[in-house]
């Protein structure tokens, strides 16, 4: 059963509509993650759930009530923004429990809260410091407690690791999804980073230019994208524009496998890079190599062919790879290909 619903969200300024008919609706406890170029409407979204931007037209329900109309302070949600937004000037221990104190909440209950939601996020030793003693993983942290101690019953993340360097954006990928499965709340987070999203996430809600493109866990959506743009902003793809001709489709005067459906005339037919293989028989297609670049744990090669450059990736097992201006054989199952009509 539903517990947030997003029920023909539009928001329109002027003649321009950031968000076109949103609709979505989010179990308890459940990640979701929307995800996107910037520009295509995900902050905007959130912004609505937050109620810091009223939609044009339709409705937010959370667990059963109609909140469209609510007052942001009334809505009791937990908000994460970028910035992180703390206040400069108290503790770590006063940022966390200036929420609790705004609700009227007793010195005693408050001290015991925060207490427990710095535990929680690891930062109990560090209550008495302020934020600029604190690294930018802390800081984050510390927005988190403050977010989590007022027992919402959704937390809503607004690129929360953007400000984090690289190395430090992968540790606490990995510890806010532990967090989350240990407190066990509803959440929503807006990222344009596509691995952020596949690694938090339950349910990815892919948006472009104000409109939902798929929806759906992170490995069905890579493996299963319904088109051109769903294809290529989750990972890298290779995308020919062919038409289905029984069980495989015609690119040029090529003729590429696939898995027989009803699809007919004018598709697009993709393939994964890591789905493609370097082999000397069996081709499906001959070209060559233009370029080559070592990734650490596989290598990434460039392939000149009659029907255009094409992507493909190898395991690094410790052996020289081929080299730049190798003519090569290119090979893939039929069931590694999806087809899906042009233009979706």
């Amino acid at each position: 059963m539903a517990f947030l619903e997003l029920q023909g969200l539009v928001k329109r300024y002027g003649d321009f509509t950031a968000v076109a008919e949103f609709d979505l609706s989010v179990t308890k406890g459940e990640f979701v993650c929307l995800l996107g170029p910037s520009g295509c409407g995900k902050t905007t979204t959130l912004q609505m759930v937050a109620g810091f931007t009223p939609p044009s037209s339709g409705r937010i329900v959370l667990d059963g009530k109609d909140i469209t109309a609510v007052r942001p302070n009334q809505r009791g949600l937990g908000i994460v923004f970028q910035s992180y937004a703390l206040f400069p000037h108290m503790t770590v221990a006063d940022n966390v429990a200036f929420g609790l104190e705004m609700r009227g909440v007793a010195a005693a209950e408050r001290s015991r809260r925060v207490a427990e939601t710095l535990e929680l996020v690891h930062l109990g030793p560090l209550a008495g410091r302020y934020p600029r003693e604190l690294s930018g993983g802390q800081r984050q942290r510390v927005a988190l407690a403050r977010a989590l101690v007022i027992s919402p019953p959704v937390l809503l993340l607004d690129e929360p690791m953007g400000a984090l360097d690289a190395k430090l954006r992968e540790e606490m990928q990995i510890e806010l999804r532990a967090l989350q499965h240990r407190v066990g709340i509803t959440t929503i987070m807006v990222t344009h980073d596509q691995a952020e999203a596949m690694t938090l996430a339950d349910r990815v809600v892919l948006m472009n230019k104000g409109r939902i493109e798929q929806v759906g866990r992170p490995f069905e959506m890579y493996e299963q994208p319904n088109g051109r743009f769903s294809s290529t902003f989750l990972g890298k793809a290779n995308v020919f524009e062919g038409r289905r001709e029984g069980d495989a489709v015609m690119v040029g005067q090529t003729r590429l496998p696939c898995v027989t459906d009803m699809l007919t005339g004018p598709v697009d037919y993709i393939v994964r890079p890591e789905k493609v293989e370097l082999t000397p028989t069996g081709a499906l297609l001959r070209g060559q190599v233009s370029a080559r670049v070592f990734l650490g744990n596989h290598w990434l090669f460039q392939v000149d062919t009659p029907l255009g450059t094409l992507q493909a990736t190898q395991v690094n097992a410790g052996l020289p790879a081929v080299g730049e201006g190798a003519e090569v054989g290119l090979a893939w199952r039929a069931e590694h290909a999806r087809v899906v009509a042009r233009g979706a």
